[in-house]
């Protein structure tokens, strides 16, 4: 237990030396949507634009003891509203990252994946687990297990760069992808194995950058060097994995759960490829899961920002 927090706690101290990230926060109008972005405002991580009808916000500050007063609130009269306004502010670059409230997970992402008035770049929209397992040395990633439910090998080249460079705002110079299966062989009777060389591939002619990556690999294999040895899997990869890649949502859900609910893991996530990133919380999670994945959006925003910066003065 001493261990558990411990990856996120790291998150949470980078954060306090950067400006605190402009965020467009739809629809807080439950407590722990409120409390979640007074908390990361406090510690220095964002500040928050409050969107949605005034009265319910403040009614919630109040009956909950939060202080408000210092923070900008946009009054609109309902949660689909709350979804739309939050993305115009962050079209208009008024904020720089997305919080959600208490509103449905497919109400705001409606509102970022519209054609005409959304978020969408030439990138899959995709979603990354930061997995805080506390008998593991490291984070893992876990993608995509919640947005893409049945990913062709095209979204999952996106899927796969877009935890890459997640893990590169994080300080991941060269991160290790394991793209997982039943076996670590290719086998065509199994689809995911056969997608698996192909995207392997793919980084061997640059389609893929920045990132190391193997499989197919089952999760043994791709998570425990024991495991890897006694296969005899000779792989860069194998045993020490920094990303996971699932087959499918119900893969990654699965997974995800799993070390939720029998390893003690806290699971903060980011939704990734969009104008700007996505802070999904859910009312289950705890005080320092929402915090770190606050921390997460705001270290992705520094990384696009000093990008930006880099493409400026090339």
């Amino acid at each position: 237990m001493e261990r558990k927090h411990e990856k996120y706690k790291r998150l949470i101290t980078r954060c306090k030396a950067l400006t605190p990230v402009p965020t467009a926060v739809a629809h807080p109008c439950d407590e722990s949507s409120l409390r979640g972005a007074v908390e990361a405002a406090e510690l220095g991580i964002l500040r928050p634009i409050l969107v949605g009808p005034r009265a319910r916000i403040e009614a919630v500050a109040a009956q909950f003891h939060l202080d408000i007063s210092g923070y900008e609130i946009v009054d609109v009269p309902h949660s689909h509203a709350a979804a739309d306004m939050a993305v115009q502010l962050a079209r208009e670059g008024k904020a720089e990252m997305l919080m959600k409230g208490s509103l449905h997970t497919d109400e705001l992402m409606s509102a970022v994946v519209r054609s005409a008035t959304g978020l969408r770049t030439g990138r899959r929209i995709s979603h990354a687990f930061i997995m805080d397992v506390p008998n593991l040395d490291r984070a893992i990633f876990v993608t995509d297990a919640a947005i893409n439910i049945f990913p062709t090998l095209e979204d999952k080249v996106h899927i796969v760069q877009n935890a890459i460079d997640l893990a590169h705002a994080l300080g991941l110079e060269q991160p290790k992808v394991a793209i997982l299966s039943a076996m670590e062989t290719v086998n065509p009777g199994v689809p995911s194995t056969v997608e698996a060389a192909a995207l392997c591939k793919m980084a061997d002619r640059k389609q893929i950058t920045g990132g190391i990556l193997d499989g197919p690999l089952a999760l043994d294999n791709a998570i425990d060097l024991a495991a890897a040895k006694i296969k005899n899997i000779d792989s860069p990869v194998a045993g020490m994995a920094d990303i996971l890649v699932v087959p499918d949502l119900e893969a990654g859900n699965m997974l995800a759960k799993s070390l939720t609910f029998m390893a003690d893991a806290d699971a903060a996530g980011i939704v990734l490829g969009a104008r700007v990133p996505i802070i999904l919380t859910s009312r289950a999670d705890s005080v320092m899961t929402r915090l770190a994945s606050c921390a997460v959006a705001a270290l992705v925003a520094q990384a696009r920002r000093e990008s930006a910066n880099k493409a400026v003065t090339a």
